[in-house]
């Protein structure tokens, strides 16, 4: 894995086509954070959404107003 190889945090950006690729970033591909903003453009679904579900799957995520 890519955060194997690095000595520099790892952020997974691309290719969310649902919110658990984003969850799945994390828990699966050992990226330090995740980033996606085509989901939330279009309305498809929220941040709030994306950090509710990530909470829920034990990812640390920062507060909703942050």
């Amino acid at each position: 894995a890519m955060t194997e190889a690095v000595d520099v945090p790892v952020i997974a950006s691309g290719g969310v086509g649902a919110l658990e690729h984003l969850v799945e970033g994390v828990t699966e591909g050992g990226a330090d954070a995740v980033l996606a903003a085509s989901i939330f453009h279009f309305g498809k679904h929220t941040v709030g959404e994306a950090k509710a579900l990530m909470l829920e799957a034990g990812v640390t995520v920062r507060p909703p107003d942050a």
